[in-house]
């Protein structure tokens, strides 16, 4: 070969990579080895799938339990409240109860309705657009750790469930905190 040729073929090995190389569109995959995964079937919600019941959006299978989900056993009924308030007991042992956390939680929470000291003068009550919160010294509720948790965890009369807002070792560290505002209400 001589030396033309030599240079010849250097030129044409150029213009090929150069060609290839400006005709190579980076803001498309070249090849999909997996087309599917690229370009899936969307289905509709509440629209006709391949499930025998022909919805999309099925429940979870029966018996199962979210992550990090903790069940509680203790029916939402009079009888359960009654069996909470008797024999439920805060399973935080003293070194694990953090009152600040609690204090914090509180006042988010429960506070703009029971009062920060627990006298049942929160600012909704002041200003009358809820009535009828008692204080927690009240006699007649005589409250527990258990009655407690259970209506965090339920709700009771007006009062809704905070169960999807406080995990359950924030639930435990409300009630005792408000077993404190009673014991603080009741010197």
């Amino acid at each position: 070969m001589d030396i033309n040729m030599k240079g010849l073929i250097k030129i044409l090995v150029l213009a090929v990579v150069f060609v290839a190389v400006s005709c190579n569109k980076s803001t498309a995959p070249n090849y999909q080895f997996m087309p599917n995964m690229y370009e899936s079937a969307g289905y509709e919600t509440y629209g006709e799938a391949a499930f025998p019941n022909g919805v999309e959006a099925q429940l979870p299978a029966e018996g199962s339990v979210a992550r990090g989900h903790i069940p509680f056993d203790i029916e939402n009924t009079t009888e359960g409240y009654e069996l909470a308030k008797a024999t439920l007991m805060n399973p935080l042992d003293s070194t694990q109860v953090d009152l600040e956390r609690g204090k914090e939680l509180y006042n988010i929470y429960c506070g703009i309705c029971h009062g920060n000291k627990g006298d049942g003068q929160g600012n909704l009550v002041k200003r009358e657009k809820i009535l009828g919160i008692p204080s927690y010294d009240d006699a007649g509720r005589a409250i527990t750790a258990g009655s407690t948790y259970h209506t965090i965890y339920y709700g009771k009369n007006a009062m809704g469930s905070y169960a999807n807002q406080l995990k359950e070792e924030e639930r435990w560290q409300v009630v005792s905190y408000v077993l404190k505002l009673k014991a603080d209400l009741e010197k």
